[in-house]
């Protein structure tokens, strides 16, 4: 791998086939000499944000990252101070508060394991800035030989608005939802964790009503149980921090030049990678009417539906829209400090206002400012390559290198040994009855057989010319159909195996998946996955 100084190296990375195995990239041996580099780099950068090096404000995030995290962490979880000297590394990941997959999951104890390993502090991010799609988990459930799967609902559905402002519902829902999973993945899995891990979900639901953080607190409760010591904080808190202010206000202030780097990195991903829809790996940045459009989003706290962001100059201010209802000036010039505009987020946010980083510029800041080393999952890597392209251009700088983990767990039930190749030989035999059927009969028991047989070997051995072609043709494909009826019991029981391997295929796909919840797993089974070698 290559490190600072040069661009971390690319590689294409895919989820482990195997069940249990884990992707690692950098290996752990060289996780230390990563974040010494990062460090070190973070210390010079001299770029000007705002009126003021770059370096300090890092100092400045990190400081109100640490101190915030710790203070949203101790209300549900007794964890000790963490260390404020500028040296301590800080290892950052996130993901939205969702009952994810164990591959996701392993990502936490990863973060763990390598803050106690480099002497550092880990703080997970809960990105619920993104809307909840569903409050329904995905249970399989009926035999091993004919599995289906069901949705089982933990909150009643409701519109898509982000985590950060969905409460709970349904309260009835949500404390039977253990229960209820329990049972309908009982006839597969006797024992999963959502037994112990749902009454944390209940008992952490009587203090909180957000249903995100609400399920995010209970997985972080778990995740102490088993000797995991991350601090945990909301994305939308730390959009509440001054340095998030100031770092938004420097970039609003020169939004027409982020604007053009950012369409152009995404357009270069999309041509190196051969991407031909428009949508990956993000949309464009629009411009509208002479409203250009920004990588935030905006909603208030009285119309929670998230919307971009638009932006355009007014003299020496900036007006924020959703060209819609929303519309707010900011004492703003692209030459400017941000002081006073940074100063003026606070009171909107205060007042209501939520302007929330998208996807790229979530972990372009979390990269750049706030910790020493990012964990990535498959799907973060391969996009932050737009990211890594977009802090070389807009800052000048060398973009810090990240950790990119997954982890691939299936549900412990025994399954037929049976793969697509099984399919297909199975389809190329049921083809042969037709084309080849001759491979089907035994010529020398049956007269007309033997027959037709030959027949057709005479004019597959007769070379081919233009006078015989069609001749040649129709005489194959007589003698063919003709032997149809002689390999009719052969047909039914190649057509009978084509079945039962569907039928195994169609139970593998349910029961082989990597994406069930991580609750639904055993708990010794987790665990094994998500043990480390132990911190040096």
């Amino acid at each position: 791998m290559k490190l600072m100084g040069e661009a971390c190296e690319r590689k294409k990375l895919r989820a482990p086939a195997e069940n249990g195995g884990t992707l690692v990239e950098p290996p752990l041996e060289m996780i230390g000499e990563v974040i010494e580099r990062n460090a070190a780099a973070k210390s010079s950068y001299d770029y000007d944000i705002g009126g003021r090096p770059l370096s300090h404000l890092i100092t400045d995030a990190r400081r109100e990252l640490l101190e915030a995290a710790w203070d949203y962490t101790r209300a549900y979880r007794d964890v000790p101070l963490p260390s404020m000297a500028p040296e301590t590394p800080i290892l950052v990941a996130g993901h939205q508060p969702q009952l994810f997959h164990p591959g996701v999951w392993f990502k936490n104890f990863v973060l763990s394991n390598l803050a106690q390993r480099h002497g550092g502090v880990a703080v997970n991010l809960t990105i619920d800035s993104d809307t909840i799609k569903t409050a329904a988990v995905r249970v399989p459930t009926g035999s091993s030989s004919s599995p289906y799967a069901e949705s089982v609902p933990f909150d009643a559905q409701s519109n898509e608005i982000p985590y950060e402002e969905r409460e709970i519902i349904d309260r009835e829902l949500l404390a039977s939802f253990g229960q209820r999973a329990a049972e309908t993945i009982a006839p597969l899995v006797g024992d999963p964790l959502v037994r112990e891990f749902w009454p944390l979900v209940v008992e952490r639901s009587q203090s909180v009503t957000n249903l995100g953080q609400c399920l995010a607190q209970a997985r972080h409760q778990q995740e102490g149980i088993w000797g995991a010591t991350t601090l945990e904080i909301p994305q939308s808190r730390v959009c509440g921090l001054p340095s998030f202010n100031w770092f938004t206000a420097h970039l609003l202030a020169r939004l027409p030049r982020l604007w053009e780097l950012y369409n152009h990195s995404v357009a270069e991903y999309r041509h190196e990678n051969h991407v031909r829809s428009t949508a990956h790996p993000v949309p464009d940045l629009v411009i509208e009417d002479g409203w250009l459009e920004a990588p935030f989003w905006i909603w208030d706290r009285d119309n929670p539906r998230r919307r971009r962001l638009f932006v355009r100059q007014r003299g020496d201010e900036i007006i924020l829209s959703d060209r819609r209802r929303i519309e707010h000036a900011l004492a703003l010039e692209p030459e400017g400090d941000v002081d006073r505009a940074a100063a003026q987020l606070a009171e909107l946010a205060a007042g209501g206002l939520r302007i929330r980083t998208r996807a790229l510029i979530t972990t372009l800041f979390a990269r750049l400012c706030l910790g020493d080393l990012f964990l990535h999952g498959i799907g973060g890597a391969k996009y932050d390559h737009v990211t890594d392209a977009l802090i070389e251009r807009f800052f000048g700088i060398k973009p810090p290198c990240y950790m990119t983990l997954t982890a691939t767990l299936r549900l412990p039930i025994e399954q037929a040994v049976v793969s697509q190749d099984d399919a297909r030989r199975v389809g190329q035999r049921l083809r042969e009855t037709i084309y080849h059927p001759e491979r089907f009969v035994d010529a020398s028991a049956n007269g007309e057989v033997g027959s037709l047989v030959a027949t057709k070997r005479h004019w597959i051995e007769t070379p081919a010319t233009r006078e015989n072609s069609k001749l040649r043709g129709d005489h194959i494909r007589t003698a063919n159909a003709a032997l149809q009826s002689h390999v009719t019991g052969q047909r039914e029981m190649i057509i009978a195996e084509r079945e039962r391997l569907a039928s195994l295929l169609r139970a593998r796909s349910i029961l082989a998946s990597r994406e069930y919840a991580f609750c639904l797993y055993p708990a010794e089974q987790l665990q094994r996955l998500m043990q480390l070698p132990a911190a040096e």
